[in-house]
């Protein structure tokens, strides 16, 4: 599938592109995207490079994982990153980083809502799946905002970038 491009009212979600690779460097330089998402600690500019140039428009061709940067209209800055990425036949997982800066001023809700509302109708989509780390509380507040049900918490589910296994929060948003 080749990458799209949504409008929202204050925002463009379009692919990276190489000159987004600034951005999303300093981005990612966060702590709490360091800690809260599966990017590479340190965060190093190739990082930034090889994932723009190689592995998203990579994932976009096999049909496995829809990212898109969302981008402020007025401004043209960098609010984050937002994915759909393929689980299992009709399942997709919604992720989601937003910059530092841009938090909470509602642009996640809005990009992510653009992002689902397209992979209702142009993905085979029955079901769309929130995970995040327990004390992520921006993305839970996200996640709920847009509808998902919080099913539960597993216990231990992975090992994040300090070493240590974390709790995790998983929802689920159906389709009406």
């Amino acid at each position: 599938m080749d990458p799209v491009t949504i409008e929202t009212d204050r925002l463009l979600l379009r692919a990276f592109t190489s000159a987004d690779t600034d951005a999303v460097h300093e981005a990612c330089q966060d702590e709490d995207i360091q800690f809260y998402t599966p990017v590479p600690v340190p965060y190093r500019r190739t990082d930034a490079e090889k994932l723009i140039g190689e592995t998203l428009p990579t994932q976009w061709a096999e049909d496995k994982d829809c990212t898109l940067g969302a981008f402020r209209k007025d401004t043209g800055a960098l609010v984050g990153s937002y994915c759909l990425t393929l689980l299992s036949r009709g399942v997709w997982e919604l992720g989601y980083w937003a910059v530092k800066e841009q938090r909470g001023q509602g642009f996640s809700v809005e990009a992510a809502r653009a992002l689902c509302d397209w992979g209702w109708t142009a993905l085979d989509v029955h079901r769309i799946e929130w995970w995040a780390m327990v004390g992520n509380t921006g993305s839970r507040a996200v996640a709920e905002k847009l509808g998902f049900t919080v099913e539960g918490t597993l216990r231990n589910r992975s090992v994040a970038n300090d070493g240590k296994p974390h709790d995790w929060w998983v929802g689920g948003l159906l389709r009406v």
